[in-house]
């Protein structure tokens, strides 16, 4: 992409430094930045290896190439380690941020977060999957003799919290050490915006494998989509339609990000903006599409909520995980005792339902599916 200039130097989190501190401090590592030894904590931890079995759009449906909540993340990993090193930002500090991004996801997808966040509201609480991430890197992972959790530099837990999202010092005094009254970093605002990418693309691909979603319908609706596949559909007459979808997927990926990244230095120019304390006063958030391309994407993102995330199938699954989760979630509130030990002794500590939301989070769709089917063999004997 011609005229992509790097944003100053002091603009991206620096390798060293306050944001690369730790909670409990730790020797410095001889070959490798703290960001990196942040991404080697996320990548070996169980909650990580857990969203191998957590879903993306589909949950069990024929196929084995369809998106998991993991290979999403490693998807959004990818893209956004371009972006950044295209800008000249920490793309050490980029990787940790996007490894984590979705660590905090239930079973089930949206589908599942938004089943647990009602159920705690009856006791007047809240799920969300940002905060319950950081509760994984916080106290959850348990690997290290010295200390509980991943102890994490300051940058990657900011990041988890800020990354999609911005939170009122008001309403989460727990997280008043990270920053709420300035904007997050680059590369953290940069996650947010990769995230879209990848699952605006890969999603309108697994539609198409899924035989919910037809080529002929993406081009009917989806411009920006249709802007590279009718050129390439003329120059290649007789192309298989597979090879032509493919082609301008990946095509529709390059023009999302390079607008990103054109626009993020556009307005760091026009904010005329010198260092990372520029990004944090900024009026508003820098990491932007043009708009044009804000209007591409938000027409290809209503294409996918209308015809593939709220379609009849989907919506079937999304009523079967919300019961699922409801039915546990109730029957472990009439009794906590019932949990795995290391869950029910925090009980008094916390809370049954911030407890059982915890214990919950963290299954996979098909742990959740099976402890589902042992309570209904035990509450209806002879049904299974």
């Amino acid at each position: 992409m011609p005229g992509i200039t790097a944003l100053p130097a002091a603009c991206a989190v620096p390798q060293h430094g306050p944001l690369a501190q730790r909670a409990l401090p730790e020797p410095e590592h001889p070959y490798r930045s703290p960001f990196q030894r942040d991404s080697g904590r996320i990548i070996h931890s169980r909650a990580f290896r857990r969203l191998a079995g957590k879903t993306q759009v589909f949950t069990q449906r024929g196929s084995d190439h369809f998106r998991s909540r993991l290979t999403h993340t490693m998807e959004v990993a990818q893209i956004a380690r371009t972006i950044v090193r295209a800008l000249g930002l920490n793309e050490d500090l980029t990787e940790a941020l996007a490894l984590a991004h979705d660590i905090g996801h239930p079973p089930f997808g949206h589908a599942g977060e938004r089943a647990l966040d009602d159920a705690l509201r009856h006791y007047g609480l809240r799920f969300d999957h940002n905060l319950h991430a950081l509760r994984i890197v916080e106290h959850f992972e348990n690997r290290h003799l010295e200390f509980r959790g991943l102890n994490l530099t300051l940058a990657v837990r900011e990041g988890i919290v800020k990354h999609s999202r911005d939170y009122s010092a008001q309403e989460h005094p727990e997280l008043a050490g990270y920053f709420l009254d300035s904007r997050p970093p680059l590369e953290a605002q940069l996650i947010d915006l990769a995230d879209e990418i990848a699952y605006l693309t890969a999603d309108l691909d697994d539609g198409v494998e899924a035989e919910i979603l037809t080529v002929p319908q993406i081009r009917q609706s989806v411009a920006l989509f249709e802007r590279f596949y009718a050129p390439l559909a003329a120059d290649h007459a007789g192309a298989p339609e597979k090879l032509l979808f493919q082609e301008s997927l990946k095509l529709m990926l390059n023009a999302l990000a390079d607008d990103l990244i054109a626009e993020v230095g556009s307005r760091v120019r026009r904010h005329q903006i010198r260092d990372l304390d520029g990004i944090r006063r900024a009026p508003q958030r820098l990491a932007s599409f043009s708009p044009e391309m804000e209007q591409l994407r938000r027409e290809a993102k209503e294409f996918l909520y209308r015809n593939l995330y709220l379609c009849e199938d989907l919506e079937r699954g999304h009523h079967r995980a919300a019961a699922v989760i409801a039915e546990l979630f109730s029957a472990w509130m009439a009794d906590p005792s019932s949990m795995p030990p290391a869950y029910a002794t925090q009980v008094p500590a916390e809370g049954a339902p911030r407890v059982i939301a915890d214990y919950i989070a963290g299954m996979t769709d098909h742990f959740i599916l099976e402890l589902h089917r042992n309570l209904r063999k035990v509450a209806f004997p002879g049904r299974g």
